[in-house]
């Protein structure tokens, strides 16, 4: 048959646990969340700047394909 879980007691003169320990962990976990959001600002930052280069190269592909057109049209007469 199994047999209880055995529990160990903290001696009531003894803090639980280090009072610096405390703000430790919150300047650890507060720094994770403002890395993460940073995080998510940088990947939404390299989006913008990704969807503006595609269509600057966009644009000046097609100027680029249009004007050469009108010169070949111009050139041999079509």
């Amino acid at each position: 048959m199994a047999e209880p879980a055995r529990h160990t007691v903290v001696p009531a003169d003894e803090p639980p646990l280090d009072p610096s320990a405390v703000e430790q962990a919150y300047r650890h976990y507060r720094a994770k969340r403002r890395a993460r959001v940073e995080r998510r600002r940088e990947q939404a930052r390299a989006r913008l700047r990704f969807l503006v280069v595609t269509v600057i190269l966009t644009a000046f592909a097609l100027t680029l394909i249009l004007v050469l057109w009108r010169e070949v049209q111009e050139l041999f007469g079509l």
